[in-house]
């Protein structure tokens, strides 16, 4: 009887031990699983900048050029004024829809933004067309959706805005006339808040069908949905800015992509 009560507790201590190592590596692969998931998620951007050249993309060297990992942009008080705004174009894709994320710093008299869905002008060098995520370094300007050589201002800093279908809208006071204002996303005073003054910020655009999104340091700025069928773009081009104005000085880093099926 002492044998058996001694192999049967030998017995539930090796089951015991069993569950325990069982229930360990289970949760070892749960939490691996998870890191995993998070870096297949991360793993759909892809990097378009390579933080060492300007491969893929093409500008006015002039102004363009690549300095401890970012891109900067610069026209400095001994230059020329511009007469135009230059870009620097992503060369290698015109993406649909898609998110694109990045962080930019801009000097306070600078004036810049992030140009998406947008085509040349084939008589202007290094001049584009298209939705452009504005950026300044003032604040003034920075999260809200303009249009580049188009419809000018289709929404402000904490508006969504539906862009209608109709051939009555036109351009007053740098503004579309063609949309109304659908929702306030917040008071502006508090969407600026969260933008650093010359330091890093991420913008983030998302652009899925017709609905274009701008977020800066995970705040959403400005929201347009785009029902104009003669004037909207589905895909095109990326490309970043130097604004005509003062001298200035604009950087991007971490430059990412996502296509979006």
């Amino acid at each position: 009887m002492e044998k058996i009560t001694k192999r049967f507790f030998k017995t539930r201590l090796a089951l015991a031990w069993l569950l325990i190592l069982s229930s360990t590596a289970c949760h070892q692969t749960g939490g691996s699983k998870q890191e995993t998931d998070q870096t297949s998620a991360d793993s759909d951007y892809v990097a378009i900048f390579d933080g060492k050249t300007l491969a893929g993309w093409e500008g006015d060297t002039s102004y363009w050029r690549v300095e401890d990992g970012k891109i900067i942009g610069e026209r400095k008080a001994s230059d020329e004024p511009l007469k135009r705004n230059t870009f620097l174009i992503w060369k290698d894709g015109q993406p649909a829809d898609f998110e694109l994320e990045l962080q930019y710093k801009i000097s306070s008299e600078g004036n810049s933004g992030v140009n998406y869905r947008s085509e040349r002008i084939s008589e202007i060098p290094f001049a584009l067309k298209g939705y452009q995520a504005d950026i300044d370094g003032k604040n003034k300007y920075t999260g809200q959706l303009y249009e580049e050589r188009k419809r000018t201002t289709l929404a402000y800093r904490g508006q969504v805005v539906e862009v209608q279908d109709t051939p009555a809208g036109e351009s007053k006071n740098n503004a579309w006339t063609g949309l109304f204002v659908k929702d306030t996303l917040a008071d502006d005073a508090k969407l600026r808040a969260a933008i650093k003054e010359n330091d890093w910020n991420t913008c983030h655009i998302v652009a899925k069908g017709n609905r274009l999104q701008h977020y800066i340091n995970g705040v959403l700025m400005s929201e347009v949905l785009d029902d104009d069928q003669k004037n909207r773009r589905n895909a095109g081009l990326i490309g970043v800015q130097i604004h005509v104005g003062p001298p200035m000085k604009v950087e991007f880093k971490d430059i990412k992509l996502k296509t979006v099926h």
